[in-house]
């Protein structure tokens, strides 16, 4: 406000009849100067306020029949009240800035004394800081150019322009990695143990599991000896961790956080270890105070298996960051696999920008889902029995149809086909599978590349004599897959495994690279529709996937949190892995100057 706004306002008010005039006696009675209601100020407003006509005449009459003193007094009396008037405001607005002045002051003090208080705890954090409201988003935005339902490029992919949509990634928001270590951290104290580490699974679940031990190695202080990777899994992989990974880059990368050695000294070769099964998604006061207390009594702790053993979220962020620059940078593949996947991703890129598809359409994946929609009875049963025979899988009676109901089975290579046909992409793309054997060979592509003829896979692009150092180890074979899926211009999984979730998670610490994630659920409703003769395989079908895969294009978001009614182990299981989405945690804005990229 203004003093010319409120003078004005009080000169609208105050002239008019009598009903009129006493409104804002009443209002400026209720509000007198907060001097008291003997002030001078106050004595002047009410002098003001009385000296108002009982039958005031509007705007332009003339107060003929008064004499020259009383006009000469009222107009003194109206100037003395708008100065009132005006004053009093003014007043108003300095109390009310004075008092936010003091809450703010106050809500100062009380965020220090909060912060103080859990400074002595500095592994106990109840949530994760959100800087901005944008850290807040658990959704994509749809990128621009799929902004609108009806995109020319579903009128024909082999215009220049739709096709130029389809390979634009999402916009990024100049999210970056934001990796380094806050100011308080330290290098690696004096060791108070050894922690051996057995992993379990796949290449990327082997991935995630060092890194979790690669953090829980600093929270219990230990040394940690290089990882021994699993080789009684499903694909009975003989790998060594130097085989896959490049071991002196991974000593070095971590000598800041943590001691890494080659092996257990001599003398500890023998000596009694304590075997734990760590507690899954654990968070940081289970390791302290339940593992920890062991280092009394053993100087070598075993961790039996490696996977899912730290919580995803509310995690100390230099724990979350030391987690992101294990799985993102300290692992970084053995020489002779980089150089052979960079070569692969130079050969593709030769054809065109190009999809990597992860077509997880292999016997193990089948197997241990249940899902055999499409199969012969003899398939069927062949991965009924697998199942059967599989100890560790504990589920063993699957509904193949349920399952692919609530979208828990990955497209087949049909469905893939009809996937990319209806997002616009032309028969020209080149098409990389990043898989191993498909289930049931060729006869199971045939669809997809009738539709896709430039469908390659590292068996296509490498000769016999490059692929035969890793032939036989599944997960150097996986390894070049990865390579070639992180630097494809789209990315697109059948399944939400997890090299699928690791991949993507790599595409947006690398800048939100486009990764399309097929809605499997909704996408099923809609082939069964088309099979059924209900809809037809053209523009509206393509209207309707384009329409629902708007927002799932790998965009900034938020790490999405458990499934709300979830509980215990389930609660865990239903939250998107740390891994797979690593803001806000590992990725800032780049307009932020706390930010130090590497």
């Amino acid at each position: 406000f203004t003093a010319a706004s409120i003078v004005g306002s009080t000169r609208k008010r105050l002239p008019g009849s009598d009903q009129k005039a006493r409104a804002p006696r009443s209002g400026l009675t209720a509000h007198l100067s907060p001097s008291g209601a003997g002030s001078a100020e106050n004595r002047t407003a009410r002098a003001y306020l009385a000296a108002a006509p009982s039958k005031a005449r509007r705007h332009g009459a003339g107060l003929s029949g008064r004499s020259a003193d009383e006009m000469a007094l009222r107009r003194k009396g109206r100037s003395a009240g708008r100065r009132a008037a005006v004053r009093w405001w003014l007043l108003s607005l300095l109390g009310a800035g004075a008092a936010v002045t003091a809450a703010a002051a106050l809500l100062a003090v009380a965020l220090h004394v909060s912060a103080s208080a859990s400074a002595g705890s500095p592994y106990r954090l109840a949530k994760q800081p959100r800087e901005a409201e944008e850290l807040r988003w658990e959704q994509e935005f749809a990128p621009p150019q799929l902004a609108s339902p009806h995109s020319r490029k579903l009128d024909g992919a082999a215009e220049d322009e739709p096709e130029k949509r389809l390979w634009l990634p999402a916009p990024s928001r100049r999210f970056v990695p934001c990796v380094s270590p806050s100011l308080e951290y330290r290098r690696p104290e004096a060791s108070r143990g050894y922690l051996l580490v057995h992993t379990n699974g796949g290449l990327n679940q082997m991935r995630a599991g060092i890194s979790d031990m690669v953090a829980v190695a600093r929270i219990l202080k230990a040394t940690l000896i290089i990882p021994e990777l699993d080789k009684k899994s499903f694909w009975l992989d003989k790998s060594n961790f130097s085989d896959v990974f490049d071991e002196e880059h991974f000593i070095r990368y971590l000598a800041n956080d943590v001691k890494v050695e080659k092996n257990l000294p001599k003398e500890l070769v023998k000596a009694p270890k304590s075997v734990r099964y760590f507690k899954s998604w654990s968070g940081v006061d289970y390791y302290q105070n339940e593992i920890s207390p062991l280092w009394e009594h053993r100087q070598v702790i075993r961790a039996a298996k490696s996977d899912s053993r730290l919580a995803n979220n509310f995690l100390p962020p230099d724990i979350q960051k030391l987690r992101c620059r294990t799985f993102f940078q300290a692992l970084r593949f053995a020489p002779p696999i980089e150089a052979l996947g960079n070569l692969l991703v130079e050969r593709m890129k030769s054809f065109g920008p190009y999809i990597a598809l992860h077509l997880r359409y292999e016997k193990d994946m089948l197997a241990f889902s249940g899902c055999t929609y499409g199969l012969s009875d003899t398939e069927s049963e062949e991965l009924a029995m697998i199942r059967g025979n599989t100890t560790y899988w504990k589920v063993k009676d699957i509904d193949p149809l349920e399952q692919r109901s609530h979208g828990h089975c990955p497209l087949t290579p049909k469905e893939v086909g009809m996937f990319l046909s209806a997002l616009g992409y032309p028969s020209s793309t080149p098409v990389y599978i990043a898989a191993g054997e498909i289930y049931g060979g060729e006869s199971h592509m045939v669809d997809l590349q009738s539709r896709f003829p430039i469908l390659m896979n590292k068996e296509k692009l490498a000769s016999a004599e490059e692929l035969r150092p890793f032939s036989q180890y599944a997960s150097q074979m996986a390894a070049l897959d990865y390579i070639v899926s992180v630097e494809s211009d789209v990315f697109i999984p059948s399944y939400s495994g997890n090299m699928a979730r690791a991949v993507a998670g790599h595409r947006r610490f690398h800048g939100h690279r486009k990764t399309i994630s097929p809605d499997r659920k909704a996408l099923v409703h809609l082939f069964d529709k088309v099979d059924s003769g209900l809809l037809d395989e053209g523009k509206r079908l393509s209207q309707k996937i384009i329409e629902m895969h708007q927002k799932r294009q790998g965009s900034p978001r938020k790490r999405k949190g458990p499934v709300s009614g979830t509980r215990g182990s389930d609660r865990f299981r239903s939250e998107e892995a740390f891994y797979e989405n690593p803001l806000p945690d590992c990725l800032c804005q780049s307009n932020d100057n706390s930010i130090v990229n590497i």
